[in-house]
C-alpha cells in the first residue's frame, strides 16, 4: 500500500493538494468541517485567474493611502483597530514588507508561482471537465482613470504579451465601458488570462476524487486534536456526526484557510495569518444590458468584474468582488459595505440590471504579512503547511499543490521552494519524510475502500497551553 497523506481543508487549496497527491500515487484522506466542499472562502470569490497580477497588498504607498481610505465609505481597505495581539503583530510585519525592493522581489516570486500554477492547470485539463466549472480564457483588462497611474503600472508589466490601450481602444474592445470612456486614461490588456467559478471547480475536483480508489473525502468533520509521538504528528482526532474518530497518516497537510491558525494553535504553533474580509456580488446576466466579456479590473476602485459561463440552459453570471476589511472577526455581511459596493458598480455600469438584487457574500481571506503563501514543512515533523494565499488562492492553487506534493515526495521541485518556506535556511527542497512514489495512471472507478480509521492512539495531544511563534 502507498503512503497515506491526510489533507485538512476542503477548499480550493486542500482539494488541489489532494488531487496532486493522488496523481502522484499517495493514498489520500481529505477532511473538511463543512457539509460540502468549497463552502468557505472559495465559495464566491472573484473568479479571476490573474496570473499576471499577483503583486502583494504590502506595497509602497499603501500605509499612507490606507489612512486616507479610512474616511471613505467605499474605501478599498478598512481597518478596524482592536486590542488584539494577533492583529497588531500582523500589521507591524505588514508595514515592514511595504518597502519598494521587498515588494518588487515578492511580486516576481509570486509571478513565478502563478506561472507554474497556470501550467499545471492546463496539464490537468485532460482529466477534469473545467468548462463545467465555467472556465474560459477571456483575457483581462485593467482600466485606469489617471495617466500617471497607467504609465507607472505599464513600466512594471510582466509579460510581452500584454498591451497598452488608449481609452478609445478600451471601448472598442469592451463596448460595456462606453459610459466611463470620458473618465478613462487607458488600460492594460492581458490576452489569455482566465476565469473559473471557484466553487464549481471545487465540485469538479470533489467528484473526481470521490471516484478514485485509495481516496476518501469526509465532510462535516471537525478536527478536535492532533495525534503525536514526541515531536511528530501521526494524525488527527475528529468529531463527525457526534462520533469521535482518529485518522492516522504518514504525512498531514494543513490547508484549512483561516481555520489553520486555530488548528495549529492546538500544537502550540502561532502561524503568521490574519483574516482579511472580502466581499462579492453575483448576478445573472439577463436582457440586453452590456456586460464585459473580458474580465475587468477597475484599478482606482479596486473592483474586479468576471463573467462566469453558466451551465447549459442557465444564464451567464457576473461576479463582482472588492474590498479588504481588516479587523472583522466574522464572515457576516456588513450592509454599509455592500451598499457602498453596489453604488460604485452602478456608477461604473449604469445600465447593468439586477445590482440591487445581487447575491451578496463575504469571505475571510487567510493572508500573511508579506502576501506570499507558506508552502512547506513546519517545526512539527510530519506536518506540512499550504496556507496564507490571501486573495490569490484560486490563481496560485494548482502551483501550490504541485509544490507541496514535490516536497512531500522528495521530487526535484519545478521552482525554488525557498520563498515559500516558514522555516528559513533550509535546502531548496526539504528532506522528505516519506519515500518518493511513482506516479500512477489515474483511475476512474467509483468503488470505495473500507473506512480508513486507524487503531486507538497511544499518544494524544489535544492542545498546548503555550504558543510558539513560528
Amino acid at each position: 500500500m502507498s503512503s497515506r497523506v491526510l489533507v485538512i481543508g476542503g477548499g480550493i487549496i486542500g482539494l488541489t493538494t489532494a488531487f496532486a497527491l493522488h496523481r502522484q500515487g499517495y493514498e489520500v484522506v481529505l477532511l473538511d468541517k463543512n457539509k460540502e466542499n468549497g463552502c468557505g472562502t472559495s465559495y464566491a470569490n472573484g473568479g479571476q485567474l490573474s496570473y499576471h497580477y499577483v503583486a502583494p497588498l504590502a506595497a509602497p504607498g499603501v500605509p499612507s493611502k490606507a489612512f486616507q481610505w479610512m474616511f471613505r465609505k467605499a474605501s478599498p481597505l478598512k481597518l478596524t483597530p482592536r486590542l488584539d495581539r494577533q492583529q497588531w503583530r500582523w500589521v507591524m510585519n505588514f508595514l515592514r514588507h511595504c518597502r519598494a525592493k521587498t515588494h518588487h522581489r515578492h511580486t516576481l516570486e509570486l509571478w513565478t508561482l502563478a506561472t507554474l500554477s497556470r501550467e499545471v492547470l492546463h496539464e490537468w485539463q485532460h482529466l477534469l471537465p473545467l468548462t463545467s466549472a465555467g472556465w474560459q480564457s477571456s483575457g483581462k483588462l485593467v482600466v485606469y482613470r489617471h495617466q500617471d497611474d497607467l504609465q507607472h503600472a505599464w513600466s512594471g508589466h510582466l509579460s510581452d504579451h500584454q498591451r497598452l490601450l488608449t481609452a478609445e481602444e478600451c471601448v472598442e474592445l469592451e463596448p460595456s465601458l462606453n459610459d466611463m470612456a470620458a473618465k478613462l486614461a487607458g488600460a492594460i490588456l492581458t490576452p489569455g488570462d482566465e476565469v473559473i467559478d471557484t466553487f464549481l471547480f471545487c465540485q469538479v475536483l470533489t467528484r473526481y476524487l470521490h471516484a478514485q480508489p485509495n481516496c476518501r473525502i469526509v465532510n462535516d468533520c471537525e478536527v478536535t486534536g492532533f495525534l503525536q509521538q514526541g515531536n511528530r504528528v501521526l494524525g488527527v482526532s475528529t468529531l463527525t456526526d457526534n462520533q469521535p474518530g482518529e485518522w492516522y497518516a504518514d504525512e498531514t497537510v494543513l490547508a484549512a484557510g483561516m481555520d489553520s491558525y486555530r488548528l495549529a494553535g492546538m500544537l502550540g504553533l502561532e502561524l503568521p495569518l490574519y483574516g482579511l474580509k472580502g466581499y462579492s456580488l453575483t448576478l445573472p446576466i439577463r436582457g440586453k444590458c452590456q456586460v464585459p466579456y473580458t474580465s475587468v479590473t477597475d484599478q482606482d476602485n479596486k473592483i474586479v468584474y468576471a463573467r462566469l459561463k453558466g451551465a447549459p440552459g442557465e444564464p451567464d453570471q457576473l461576479r463582482i468582488a472588492a474590498m479588504v476589511d481588516m479587523g472583522d472577526r466574522e464572515n457576516t455581511l456588513n450592509p454599509r459595505r455592500i451598499e457602498a459596493l453596489k453604488a460604485k458598480v452602478k456608477e461604473t455600469f449604469p445600465g447593468l440590471e439586477g445590482v440591487d438584487e445581487a447575491q451578496a457574500w463575504a469571505g475571510m481571506r487567510p493572508a500573511t504579512p508579506s502576501g506570499k503563501p507558506i508552502i512547506g514543512p513546519c517545526r512539527k515533523k510530519g506536518l506540512w503547511l499550504n496556507i496564507g494565499h490571501g486573495a490569490l488562492g484560486l490563481t496560485l492553487a494548482c502551483g501550490s499543490a504541485t509544490l507541496m506534493c514535490e516536497q512531500i515526495s522528495g521530487e526535484k521541485p519545478r521552482i525554488d521552494t525557498r520563498p515559500w518556506q516558514l522555516l528559513k535556511g533550509g535546502p531548496k527542497a526539504p528532506i522528505p519524510t516519506t519515500q518518493p512514489r511513482p506516479r500512477k495512471k489515474p483511475e476512474t472507478t467509483s468503488e470505495k475502500e473500507a473506512p480508513l480509521y486507524g487503531k486507538h492512539a497511544t499518544h494524544h495531544h489535544d492542545a498546548a497551553t503555550t504558543k510558539t511563534p513560528m
